[in-house]
């Protein structure tokens, strides 16, 4: 095996405790779950995911070096992930009584344009970049086997872990939403307050340096 199984036990642990730690992308799940149903959940999980897996194979072919040597690469991406992010929330808060809303992030939004905003979500988080880029490294062995192969099996492990925490966080919101979106008051205040944090990750991910 490429990678010391002691090492892969820490590694575990670790991504464990820090996936269970509510972040910006936990958040935007759990707001698309309480706005959309499990279904919309899962899928912002899986783009969630999947933009984490491009850090991943960007972080194993090299291209890290790349963004950090030209920083407003990713600064451009930043700004402009969580200028989306501001515009979903604004949107959201200004349909909110008309049930607009819900085509955004909702019972009627598309599975592919849940999955996208999930995707835009993860690579617009420079939290994310961060910990491929420097954490992952901490338990790569260049003399343990093929370098690639490190980053594929660690990649392959927190993708599963975060799927199983936002996931289950998405679907048990989207039970919950499911209840709490069949009466019309609520309903606007979850399209106010969804709005709000999406908002927020917007602003936090424009100012996070």
């Amino acid at each position: 095996m490429p990678i010391d199984p002691h090492l892969l036990a820490v590694f575990t642990m670790t991504t464990i405790i820090a996936l269970i730690t509510p972040g910006p992308d936990m958040l935007f799940v759990l707001g698309c779950g309480l706005k959309g149903g499990a279904r919309a959940g899962l899928l912002a999980t899986l783009g969630v995911i999947t933009g984490d897996a491009l850090y991943i194979a960007a972080a194993a072919a090299g291209l890290a070096v790349l963004l950090t040597t030209f920083p407003v690469v990713f600064t451009v991406l930043r700004i402009a992930g969580a200028a989306y992010l501001i515009y979903l929330g604004v949107q959201m808060i200004r349909n909110r009584r008309n049930g607009q809303a819900d085509d955004l992030a909702g019972s009627g939004m598309p599975g592919r344009r849940a999955f996208l905003n999930g995707v835009v979500s993860s690579a617009a988080n420079p939290q994310t970049f961060t910990f491929m880029v420097a954490f992952l490294p901490q338990f790569i062995d260049p003399a343990a086997g093929p370098v690639w192969l490190q980053f594929a099996i660690l990649g392959s492990v927190l993708i599963v872990l975060e799927f199983l925490a936002d996931g289950t966080v998405g679907v048990l919101a989207g039970r919950i939403g499911g209840w709490l979106r069949a009466r019309q008051a609520v309903r606007r205040r979850i399209d106010a307050a969804t709005g709000t944090v999406f908002i927020g990750l917007g602003v936090t991910l424009a100012a996070d340096s």
